[in-house]
């Protein structure tokens, strides 16, 4: 995401700029989390963080009055980035040391790092077609548990889609308006998934806060929309708004999986991937609170890092961007997820 700041924080080219992110949970992880032995210097204040269900509310009034105004005078590029273990579970702690960015493969040199905890802007993307039938109570579940890991300024809207996509509720921070609307859901119709991933990074662009998400629940492919999936990859590309997606899904060798649910694995995986977010597919729907849950307390326990681009030239190309990790003693081997790339400003 390419950032230009002026007097006061301001987005440049089409992306826009997340200026945050978050590791306050690392505050509440459990007290049996796995800590690195004070012995190996720098890489003491490293620890591992369960992906455990946190305390509803985890922000503080401290937490959220960290915003100020920023002035520079170059462009900043703001990469988030989520670190995991073989186990799935939340390394925190990391210092800037840890980190190498590299974009178009040229490192770049790491001016900004942050691990704070910053509001939030999230999209709830919402399945109502017809084969949602039996898998809505276990989806309304999954929203709540979600819910539960919101912090106070972070605020939220609902896009309901079948046939065709629904803004249900706009931007609100009451997140009992949005259960409550979800409780009398029915479900009919088609799968218009493309069109409901795109009506929710439109409204996106009416977000207060700079970090930006969207929570995608759906249990199959497109066979509905009017956007092409070659016009959502390329929209994504433009928008600063990670995508996490959880796909419920029909067994490989059930006969009942259609020919869009074949394609919708990897149709979610794909635009999750470009934007930073994960894909999290499931068969079983007791699982889908859980999922969900993991989902936010990930968009808590990321680090951001910020840089200058080396290239200077303001021609709106895409640049891919890459993040390695510098691997601490004590620990094994990590995983890094991040944003691939970002277009360049114009002007």
């Amino acid at each position: 995401m390419a950032v230009k700041f002026s007097s006061k924080f301001l987005v440049t080219g089409v992306c826009a700029a997340i200026a945050c992110t978050i590791a306050s949970y690392s505050q509440d992880k459990p007290k049996s989390d796995p800590q690195v032995p004070s012995s190996q210097g720098s890489d003491a204040k490293v620890s591992i963080t369960p992906r455990v269900k946190p305390p509803a509310g985890g922000a503080t009034e401290e937490t959220t009055d960290r915003r100020s105004s920023i002035r520079v005078d170059s462009t900043l590029v703001l990469i988030p980035v989520s670190v995991t273990d073989p186990m799935n579970r939340f390394v925190t702690g990391l210092e800037k040391e840890h980190f190498k960015v590299f974009e178009d493969k040229v490192e770049q040199d790491i001016r900004q790092f942050s691990s704070e905890d910053a509001p939030l802007s999230v999209g709830i993307v919402f399945d109502t077609s017809g084969s949602m039938g039996n898998k809505l109570t276990k989806s309304r579940q999954a929203v709540s548990q979600f819910f539960k890991t919101a912090n106070p300024e972070d605020e939220f809207f609902l896009v309901q889609f079948n046939d065709r996509p629904d803004m249900a509720v706009p931007f609100t921070r009451n997140t009992e308006e949005i259960q409550n609307r979800l409780t009398f859901t029915q479900s009919k119709g088609r799968t218009a998934l493309l069109d409901g991933i795109y009506m929710a990074m439109n409204h996106m662009k009416k977000a207060r806060n700079p970090r930006k998400a969207l929570l995608v629940i759906s249990d199959g492919g497109d066979n509905s929309s009017r956007y092409t999936e070659s016009e959502i990859k390329n929209a994504v590309r433009e928008a600063d708004v990670q995508i996490y997606a959880i796909g419920i899904f029909e067994p490989m060798g059930s006969r009942n999986r259609t020919a869009e649910e074949m394609s919708g694995p990897g149709l979610l995986n794909e635009v999750a991937e470009q934007t930073g977010g994960r894909h999290f597919p499931i068969d079983n729907l007791n699982e889908l609170p859980d999922i969900a849950a993991k989902i936010g307390i990930e968009l808590r326990n990321q680090y951001v890092l910020g840089y200058t681009p080396r290239n200077v030239e303001r021609d709106g190309k895409y640049r891919r961007v890459s993040v390695k990790l510098v691997q601490p003693r004590g620990l094994p081997p990590l995983k890094a997820f991040f944003r691939l790339g970002y277009y360049a400003p114009t002007h």
